[in-house]
């Protein structure tokens, strides 16, 4: 097997990127830009720590991940499964990549920058839902915004319902908990209950 192992052969392989690839590259919203963030419904928040790397979905109404400024953005954090992930991350190591995707379009929309974890109560009050605020959000300061071309949604046909899977050919995530725990948690009981508890937590 061959392996790359530096920069140099990268380049040497891959050649010299194009004018559009490097100049679409700012570090500020800009007001196309702008209009990518509050059209996504999803966004993939990428953080780093010392026990390794995730990527972590976060989703909610189209907007949700808030504009501050030209240079910031605010990012709520919702009820999950509070193993806090990209939060534990975010407190030792500040730096976030995210990844905008918005349901019919090929554009993504990538940021990447330096988050601080805010408790603030006027800026968690001003997030709530259903009168159920975050516990806490996510300020995030830009350093760098750039589109990403649509080839991977295209090759993908990500948007294409006649290639969406039919869920029920997939294991469910009771099935795939009682694996892993030789029956101890999970199974068909699971299932049956998670409609009704994750539309009760939803917020």
């Amino acid at each position: 097997m061959s392996i790359i192992t530096s920069v140099e052969q990268l380049e040497a392989l891959y050649g010299v990127a194009q004018e559009t690839s490097t100049a679409k590259e700012v570090d500020y919203i800009t007001p196309h830009y702008r209009s990518f963030i509050e059209a996504s419904p999803f966004v993939i928040l990428g953080t780093a720590g010392p026990e390794g790397l995730d990527a972590s979905p976060r989703g909610d109404k189209p907007g949700f991940v808030r504009i501050q400024d030209e240079r910031t953005l605010l990012l709520p954090d919702r009820r999950g499964n509070n193993r806090m992930d990209s939060l534990r991350n975010i407190v030792r190591d500040p730096r976030v990549g995210l990844l905008f995707l918005i349901p019919g379009s090929g554009t993504t929309l990538r940021v990447n920058g330096r988050a601080q974890i805010s408790i603030e109560a006027g800026l968690l009050e001003s997030f709530a839902v259903e009168e159920k605020a975050p516990r806490s959000v996510a300020v995030i300061r830009i350093e760098s915004v750039y589109f990403q071309c649509a080839r991977a949604i295209m090759r993908s046909e990500l948007w294409n319902p006649a290639r969406h899977v039919d869920p029920a050919s997939l294991p469910t995530a009771g099935q795939i908990l009682a694996e892993i725990t030789a029956g101890r948690v999970g199974g068909e009981p699971y299932d049956k209950a998670w409609p009704e508890r994750a539309q009760a937590s939803m917020w």
